[in-house]
């Protein structure tokens, strides 16, 4: 893993960690018990899918780079879909407060994006290489 890719999954786990905490604080007081362990189960799901999917995604784009763009279309598609069977699996269970769990998969889905995103964007990644002090290859200085 680059350290690039290490920046991104810290800009994206501390403050869906955050929020998660708040929302767990919330879900205590709306819901009791069954709704801060509901938000916290969905927190921990929604940012444990986006950090296995931005890891193997990492991971192809080590080996297989001219994949990058299918491979992240079909990792997120199929976190989409499995969070979806997952939803609609545990949408009846009686140990946990429903909407609670919805509430915390949201919260935690959509902080985890907004911090990947800010980390893309405060990123600095050069894309041309520095010369070296030496002159360039064609002859001028």
């Amino acid at each position: 893993m680059q350290s690039n890719d290490a920046r991104i999954i810290r800009g994206a786990a501390i403050p869906t960690a955050a929020v998660g905490a708040v929302a767990i604080a919330i879900g205590a007081v709306v819901a009791g018990v069954d709704g801060a362990s509901g938000v916290a189960l969905g927190v921990f799901v929604a940012a444990g899918f986006f950090a296995l999917g931005l890891l193997s995604l990492t991971k192809v784009g080590e080996r297989w780079p001219d994949l990058f763009f299918g491979a992240a279309f079909l990792i997120y598609t199929t976190q989409m879909g499995l969070l979806l069977g997952l939803l609609l699996l545990l949408r009846d269970a009686s140990f946990l407060d429903g909407r609670a769990f919805g509430a915390g998969v949201l919260a935690g889905t959509a902080t985890w994006l907004a911090g990947q995103v800010r980390a893309h964007m405060t990123l600095k990644v050069l894309y041309v290489e520095p010369e070296s002090g030496s002159a360039s290859a064609g002859g001028r200085p």
